[in-house]
């Protein structure tokens, strides 16, 4: 508005000159609407504008479109200052001539006029549909930009869903958020590979472990049906067999306990229980089963009571697979040295199995807590499924612990199962155990 009243002015002036004439006296040219219209037209101003020229008198001299003085009159007040209508303003141009005011021009134009142009709303309406279509094609190439490593991780996606897990995107795009995707995609694509591999091993692994037993225990029995072996000699051979059938069922009950807890169809125990008397007492327990020549066991309990939250058997279930890992992580003819440490840190109680074993290799101790993944020196030295570790751990996991492959080596091995500490238990609370407790170690599993 203010750029078309200054517009308006500057018509206004250019008027003002043309009606002065040189003799200082005001003067109308014959051809002043011609030069009003062209000049209009010139400046871009619309065609809804009324000129009016008025003498010292306010007497009307010339006006476009014309008019007559009453109709002058009633557009504008008194002193042809403002118009009357307010949807109307008036510019106001005087006529000088010598320091003497000789009249004025008025110029009527509408504020709408003043704000509104075609020649303007043809721009706006160009600008806004440039605007629209950058945007749109910005979206649609931004779109394409990322539809592409997108579709790619989809097809992808459906070839893993049709069982095949060599997929390589060989995606590069300075998007974080879809590098991470597709670099997540590729690890899980690596994964499933790992895990379909190590089902296929393991359903295989599990076979044969029961097959095994299964063979010897039929060609045992047929030689002593078949007489094949006879009096002291078919004795043994039962023997054998009897032994065969109770390691086969050590396996399937492994099988089962852990289809069981895996299913949450066993039940876990929270009681208060005094951490350090436990572990003695499953430590004791656990040593007498063995010959003090080829087992040496430290330990290093703290002698004030440590409480946690949790099952008891389940506890000594997992104390027992560790100390059982650790003989049969012992080398032909070396003798087991454990050590046994447990101290408080970060509100949680941590118990350290130490030995002096052959440890586990650095390629599989990723792998140690998965099911049914056995490493290659306990596969030919040690027959089992490869449960005991992954039951542990999902036993440990639901009394709020874990288990963790601390450190491993040639020279030993070191696991740590972690228990939550227990902060609600009065200091005079008896504890939940004597000295020497008892235990049934019938009920406890010999061998995972």
């Amino acid at each position: 508005m203010e750029s078309r009243l200054q517009t308006a002015g500057l018509l206004g002036q250019e008027v003002a000159d043309r009606v002065t004439s040189p003799e200082g006296q005001l003067t109308i040219p014959p051809k002043l609407d011609y030069i009003v219209k062209n000049r209009l037209f010139f400046f871009n101003i619309d065609e809804y504008i009324c000129v009016m020229i008025t003498d010292q008198k306010g007497d009307l001299k010339f006006s476009r479109p014309a008019m007559t003085e009453q109709q002058m009159h009633d557009k504008l007040t008194d002193d042809l200052s403002q118009p009357r209508d307010d949807r109307y303003v008036a510019i106001t141009t005087p006529i000088d001539s010598n320091n003497e005011q000789l009249g004025k021009v008025i110029i009527l134009q509408s504020k709408r006029a003043l704000t509104y142009s075609p020649q303007e709303m043809m721009v706006s309406i160009l600008l806004l549909t440039i605007l629209i279509l950058s945007g749109w094609l910005t979206l649609y190439l931004l779109s394409r930009k990322l539809a592409r490593p997108l579709s790619s991780v989809a097809d992808a996606a459906q070839q893993i869903r049709q069982g095949n897990y060599d997929v390589q995107l060989n995606i590069h795009t300075p998007e974080r958020e879809i590098q991470q995707l597709v670099s997540s995609f590729e690890d899980m694509a690596k994964r499933l590979k790992h895990l379909e591999e190590w089902r296929a091993l393991s359903l295989a692994g599990v076979t044969h472990e029961l097959k095994t037993p299964v063979t010897s225990i039929k060609g045992l029995v047929m030689a002593v049906r078949d007489e094949v072996v006879v009096q002291e000699e078919a004795q043994e051979f039962l023997d054998i067999a009897l032994k065969e059938s109770d390691r086969m069922e050590r396996m399937v009950t492994d099988l089962l306990d852990y289809n069981a807890f895996a299913s949450g169809s066993v039940e876990v125990r929270q009681d208060d229980i005094d951490l350090p008397v436990l572990i003695a007492e499953v430590i004791y327990q656990w040593n007498l089963l063995h010959d003090s020549t080829t087992v040496r066991v430290t330990t290093d309990l703290p002698p004030s009571s440590l409480y946690t939250v949790g099952d008891a058997l389940r506890i000594q279930q997992i104390m027992v697979n560790l100390l059982n890992n650790s003989l049969q992580a012992t080398a032909p003819g070396q003798t087991l040295d454990l050590h046994i440490r447990m101290y408080t840190e970060q509100q949680h109680i941590q118990i350290e199995v130490t030995d002096n074993g052959t440890g586990v290799a650095p390629e599989e101790q990723d792998y140690v807590f998965e099911r049914f993944y056995r490493g290659e020196h306990k596969k030919r030295a040690v027959r089992g499924l490869g449960l005991g570790l992954t039951y542990s751990q999902l036993l440990a996991h639901a009394q709020h612990g874990e288990i963790m492959l601390k450190h491993s080596s040639s020279t030993g091995t070191t696991f740590v199962l972690k228990m939550p500490l227990s902060s609600d238990v009065s200091p005079i609370q008896p504890a939940v155990y004597a000295a020497k407790p008892s235990f049934n170690m019938e009920a406890l599993p010999k061998k995972y």
